[in-house]
């Protein structure tokens, strides 16, 4: 197979300058190395960006009032965010459960297994903590767990069941997906992203797993649906605050060192939180504060650790959350309802004998009448915690994951693959240029520059460029401008600009003006530390990197072409790039006159065939974009101008095939494959 799958007709190389010719491999790397923005800017820049997106709660004069408010709250987060695409036909989708074998758990209770779906083909292990004496109607508490990589079998979450159970109550325990039983590379944490790219919520298998749970607890002969609460720690203090927020079935709720508001996370980098806490979209409807409030006038028991090792300590995450709770309480006339706890020994990530007894409390104060004798301190069980093996719930083979699931509905996407005929390729061109325009979130950015460094080697000008794309992002640059330069390549590179030198050189070397480019999470540009989710909190505020990144190379060309009066050739070396400049080129027509590719995918399917991950690659996980388009349609959008690829792949030859009567029907020179 031929090494290059030619969409164009490169353009003409300018015969090489003896000046431009004098200029080395070293001295363009060194040039390349150097810092523009610094290693600090990038990140000030991004967090001021999600900052100032995130919302804030209205004030509110009655409780009437905000309780309009608040329903309209829980439906937009579940329509809007929770349950896009096919997750809404999850919702109502039928739901088997299997109960399985019983176990002796200890003194006073017993331990019946089960598995549920949460939604067709995703089944979910349990455990009933169950008294043996049980008469009338008792509370309910749905135990969910954190990111513990023994799941539901940890200790301290077994001794919070057991203390409950003794204290005569149901308690149900859960897995989370992707730990314990349920922990498999295709429920990694970051995978979920994968059904986003399908236009489908990632986060909606967590909240129905919870759901479910709550219908068979209340399901239960002896279960009362007045005293139902929810606790967790972690992970499972953000499922406690998620389903007790949006599902006023629950009557209690105890999120333990699990959130804290998304303007806290913009700033404190150990609370960004995972895929499953920052959703695509969350933050143009709620913060967490919201959902904070949404308890209202329900009693609530914040919990946070003082010098918390993990996330969420208590002086930075718990002020915000009371701030914006205490007046809606107050509305109601139920601020005793609203309560906090301060954990200091051990102070550190816990759901210990402390919290535990502050859950306690709670308990006996909201579900129980006054003259109840009811225990407040922690039962010593330890030795009656079970193995992984003695709690173990046999599964269905072929579980579905996170994984799986993409890979279905995947296989259907986009969901118009063609490409139109003669009449009515100017229609299609506008309207799906449209689509991807609004898909991808991008923004008719302006740019402005600043010269940092010029230098003068060998007949070539070099500028160290600090652009600056609207208000929001400053983009670094190396210029190279031979003597009497002849057209504009912007390079950009998967592994950042210092690693295009030799590319960049053979183009000087062609007599063209080169701008070595870190846009948006690349090189110079990515942020030093957590730099994913960073990028998928600027999708939870309702933006998208892929958008951003794009919209700054398109504002870039358009600088370009101003001041060098004709567009530029944009290369790029990696998938990642190849498919920000794609989407960028399909949606600056004039400005950019070819693009070129180097290592691109042929299909974003690849992204889910390959089981990749949003930490590694975050901006190919757009919300909903394979849903209407791939690489395809999106290239579509850049004919008649050139798309050269290089170290085409088999795939890449394959999926890309009709381009090239697509091209025909230009009646385009650039007519690609033979």
């Amino acid at each position: 197979m031929s090494k290059y799958l030619m969409l164009s007709v490169a353009i003409t190389l300018v015969a090489v300058t003896h000046v431009a010719a004098q200029l080395d491999s070293e001295t363009v790397q060194s040039l390349l190395d150097q810092d523009i923005i610094g290693e600090h800017l990038a990140m000030a820049e991004v967090q001021d960006f999600n900052e100032a997106r995130v919302p804030v709660i209205p004030q509110f004069e009655s409780s009437d009032a905000w309780e309009e408010y608040a329903d309209q709250v829980r439906q937009d987060v579940l329509r809007k965010v929770y349950f896009r695409g096919a997750a809404a036909g999850w919702w109502d989708a039928p739901s088997r459960v299997e109960w399985m074998e019983t176990i002796s758990g200890g003194p006073e209770y017993q331990i019946k297994k089960l598995r549920f779906e949460a939604l067709p083909g995703m089944w979910i292990p349990a455990l009933l903590y169950e008294p043996t004496k049980l008469e009338g109607k008792v509370p309910v508490v749905l135990n969910v767990n954190g990111h513990e990589a023994v799941g539901m079998t940890s200790d301290y979450k077994q001794l919070r069941c057991i203390n409950l159970a003794k204290r005569g109550m149901l308690t149900l325990s859960l897995e989370y997906i992707g730990l314990g039983q349920l922990r498999s590379e295709g429920n990694q944490h970051y995978r979920q992203n994968q059904l986003d790219l399908c236009g489908t919520s990632g986060v909606a298998p967590f909240y129905l797993a919870m759901r479910r749970s709550i219908d068979i607890l209340l399901e239960l002969e002896h279960a009362d649906p007045q005293r139902l609460a929810v606790a967790g720690l972690s992970g499972g203090g953000w499922q406690t605050i998620v389903i007790s927020s949006l599902d006023t079935r629950v009557k209690l709720s105890n999120p333990v060192a699990g959130y804290s508001s998304y303007r806290t996370r913009a700033r404190v980098l150990h609370d960004l939180g995972d895929s499953e806490q920052t959703p695509s979209d969350l933050a143009t409807v709620a913060d967490y504060t919201h959902l904070t409030a949404l308890l209202a006038p329900r009693p609530a028991l914040l919990t946070y650790n003082q010098t918390d090792n993990c996330c969420f300590a208590a002086p930075h995450a718990l002020p915000p959350l009371l701030a914006a709770a205490e007046p809606i309480y107050e509305l109601f006339g139920r601020q005793d309802r609203l309560r906090s706890h301060i954990n200091f020994d051990p102070g550190t990530h816990n759901f210990g004998s402390d919290n535990r007894e502050a859950l306690y409390r709670m308990l006996r104060d909201h579900f129980y009448d006054p003259d109840t004798i009811f225990n407040v301190t922690d039962i010593a069980a330890d030795n009656e915690i079970k193995t992984a093996e003695q709690l173990h719930v046999t599964l269905p083979a072929g579980n579905a994951t996170f994984h799986s699931l993409a890979m279905e509905l995947s296989e259907s996407l986009p969901r118009d693959t063609d490409l139109p005929a003669d009449r009515a390729i100017e229609a299609w061109r506008n309207d799906a240029r449209q689509r991807l325009y609004h898909l991808v979130g991008a923004q008719p950015y302006d740019c402005k520059s600043r010269r940092m460094l010029s230098v003068k080697i060998h007949g070539v000008t070099v500028n160290h460029v600090q652009f600056r794309i609207g208000d929001t992002w400053t983009v670094p640059a190396v210029e190279f401008v031979p003597d009497d330069a002849q057209g504009t390549a912007m390079v950009i590179s998967d592994q950042g600009r210092g690693t295009t030198s030799d590319a960049v050189l053979d183009l000087v070397r062609q007599g063209r003006r080169v701008l070595a480019i870190d846009p948006f999470f690349f090189g110079e540009s990515k942020i030093r530390k957590l730099d994913f989710l960073h990028a998928m909190l600027v999708a939870c505020v309702g933006q998208r990197p892929l958008g951003i990144q794009a919209s700054q190379l398109a504002a870039i060309a358009r600088w370009s072409a101003e001041q060098h009066g004709g567009p530029a050739e944009l290369i790029a070396y990696g998938p990642r790039v190849s498919t920000i400049s794609t989407v960028a080129a399909a949606l600056e027509e004039d400005a950019l006159a070819a693009i070129q590719l180097h290592g691109a995918y042929g299909s974003l399917k690849q992204v889910i065939e390959e089981n990749l991950s949003v930490d590694k690659t975050p901006e190919l996980f757009c919300f909903g974009l394979l849903e209407q388009f791939d690489l395809l349609q999106i290239a579509a959008l850049v004919a008649p101008r050139p798309v050269t690829m290089i170290g085409a792949e088999d795939r890449l030859r394959r999926e890309m095939q009709p381009l090239k009567a697509w091209y025909a029907r230009f009646q385009s020179k650039h007519n690609p494959l033979p």
